[in-house]
């Protein structure tokens, strides 16, 4: 009886064991801390895929840039050591010249615009490029905002911008965005941002509201202008090595989680927004509401070199989606 005992547990025991190898963990990384609307979607997308799955797919999340910044994150995904990251669609202009259109400052309306441009034949063909040369598959992409502008000054129209320090992200829509404004475009890491406001080492900053709020640069800037420069996204894109392991079911099961998560994280956003501006002015902060069309008028020169470089107008296609 003893040893029949034994066997039953050593079974028992076994099969405990083949359960939690059978459980697949995938990593996902971001630049986004804990407590960002990004984690907090991140997150929802974690547990979603563990309730759907039954315990048999997990994702570990891996914020604030622990495994580096955004194109080091995808190149780990071409490599096959990262499973899933978030990304701008139009980041991707890095790799692939023409997907910079998206993001080139007033290009995108709204985010239904920018969405429209997603699922087009333009970012489809996008999105194929980026399967097939990088191993990067979009499942996604979520609405992450709109930038806005704050400074230690008044911005009620774009001669305000004028020399105006503006710190802006290394990027190439940003700098222009600064530059053709009439700014003095300084790049900045984010993290040493507020301190730069604080001793006025910078006069201003551009980021969404929810951005705004987190970082708290509301707390040692009095303005903030609605300029409505550039739309942010968030795509979620995971490893095609990593996807072809995965059975047609979990493949469904990550799809699902990722609209189900990308829905949630949309409508927060969006809620955020529409709550902000009272937020900031209870906090004393000046709102402006400059002119738009003359920052649209502004930008022209950037819309001609980048169609030149590109050898298409993708810029007027854009518009009239």
């Amino acid at each position: 009886m003893k040893a029949i005992n034994k066997l039953t547990l050593a079974m028992l025991a076994l099969g405990c064991a083949l359960s939690a190898q059978a459980a697949t963990t995938l990593k996902m990384g971001m630049q986004a801390s804990v407590g960002s609307v990004e984690y907090t979607s991140a997150k929802f997308l974690a547990d979603t895929v563990e309730e759907m799955s039954k315990g048999e797919l997990k994702i570990t999340l891996y914020p604030s840039a622990q495994l580096g910044d955004d194109r080091a994150m995808l190149q780990q995904l071409s490599l096959g050591d990262l499973d899933i990251t978030y990304a701008e669609f139009g980041r991707m202009g890095l790799w692939i010249p023409r997907a910079e259109a998206v993001t080139l400052p007033y290009v995108a309306k709204d985010y239904e615009h920018l969405r429209r441009m997603f699922d087009s034949e333009f970012g489809q063909g996008i999105r194929q490029e980026m399967l097939t040369k990088f191993q990067w598959r979009a499942l996604d992409t979520w609405y992450n905002g709109t930038r806005q502008t704050t400074s230690n000054r008044p911005l009620k129209s774009i001669s305000d911008f004028k020399g105006l320090k503006l710190r802006v992200p290394n990027a190439k829509p940003n700098l222009n965005y600064a530059k053709l404004s009439g700014a003095s475009p300084t790049p900045m890491a984010f993290s040493e941002v507020y301190l730069a406001l604080q001793t006025n080492a910078v006069d201003g900053q551009e980021n969404p509201l929810p951005t705004i709020k987190t970082m708290k640069f509301y707390e040692v800037q009095e303005n903030l202008a609605l300029t409505n420069h550039i739309v942010n996204d968030q795509m979620v894109i995971i490893s095609e090595n990593t996807w072809q392991k995965l059975s047609s079911d979990q493949q469904k099961i990550v799809s699902d989680a990722v609209a189900k998560a990308g829905e949630a994280h949309t409508a927060s956003v969006k809620k955020q927004e529409s709550e902000l501006v009272s937020f900031f002015e209870s906090k004393g902060v000046n709102v402006t509401y400059p002119e738009l069309s003359p920052f649209r008028e502004a930008m022209q020169p950037l819309y001609a070199e980048f169609e030149e470089k590109v050898g298409q107008p993708i810029v007027k296609q854009l518009a009239a989606m």
